[in-house]
């Protein structure tokens, strides 16, 4: 995998877009999916996972048990497949196998510098070839994004295929990689431009899958004496909480964090 360490913010935009022209459509259109992550150190690992002990045998009750337990609002009226409430559950914080990534490289900056409290460590992108991970996909899977013209699946694509996770990891003896638009359920989902990974087997770690698949990987290092720069630039470009979670709350974070004298924090 390559692991690149920047020096400045023209380099790191430039790492950010690099492949990003498409000949054929004679656009700039990068072909990767972006995870912004505080600590470089930072490994993959879903939310599933943390939970520890037997966690892959509780997937499926967890995930029943939501379903049976969540107020359904008239949104969310016909989203009645296993891929609609999976994509639900992980966009609420249940614990799940997806994880979380976004199509914009400086939404994954925002995620990368927002928690003022680890600018003393450096920071990271992680940049996935969505084209490359189409490769190591099962025929049916592949197809499917081949007749649709499309680098990630939607739910309908996925119930289509795989009506269940039980039968997506059935689809090949050898874990896999897939990516997932969620529907929109909300602007927080539509802002940050969002989708999900899943791997075809939940003991299965994604740093492990990408490390095993160098060519489909790159990782932007981002030294903790530049955080400050990248931060003030997100935040004069309207790359804030304010915009990427919508609402008081957002709103609040915003504040609090655009306003805190830099001083305040160890290494500023």
């Amino acid at each position: 995998m390559d692991d690149i360490r920047v020096a400045s913010w023209a380099e790191l935009n430039d790492c950010l877009y690099e492949g990003s022209w498409n000949p054929h459509l004679a656009r700039h259109r990068s072909p990767c999916a972006f995870r912004g992550v505080g600590d470089a150190s930072f490994d993959l690992t879903t939310s599933l996972m943390r939970l520890g002990g037997d966690y892959a045998s509780l997937e499926t009750h967890i995930l029943r048990a939501f379903r049976t337990y969540a107020q359904v609002g008239a949104l969310l009226h016909g989203m009645t497949s296993e891929w609609h409430w999976l994509a639900l559950a992980q966009h609420h914080s249940l614990p799940t196998r997806l994880l979380d990534w976004t199509y914009s490289p400086f939404v994954a900056l925002h995620f990368a510098t927002e928690r003022l409290g680890l600018y003393h460590c450096d920071a990271a992108v992680w940049c996935v070839d969505l084209h490359h991970i189409q490769r190591y996909l099962p025929g049916p899977l592949k197809s499917l994004l081949d007749e649709n013209d499309a680098d990630a699946f939607s739910v309908e694509m996925l119930a289509t295929a795989a009506p269940t996770l039980t039968d997506f990891d059935a689809l090949a003896p050898h874990p896999f990689v897939a990516f997932l638009e969620p529907p929109s359920i909300d602007e927080r989902i539509v802002n940050q431009y969002a989708l999900f990974s899943l791997l075809s087997d939940p003991r299965a770690r994604m740093d492990a899958w990408l490390d095993a698949h160098p060519d489909a990987v790159r990782r932007i290092r981002i030294p903790a004496a530049l955080e400050w720069e990248i931060r003030d630039k997100l935040d004069n470009a309207n790359i804030t909480e304010r915009v990427l979670y919508p609402g008081l709350d957002g709103l609040s974070r915003w504040l609090s964090r655009y306003y805190l004298p830099r001083a305040t924090h160890a290494g500023a």
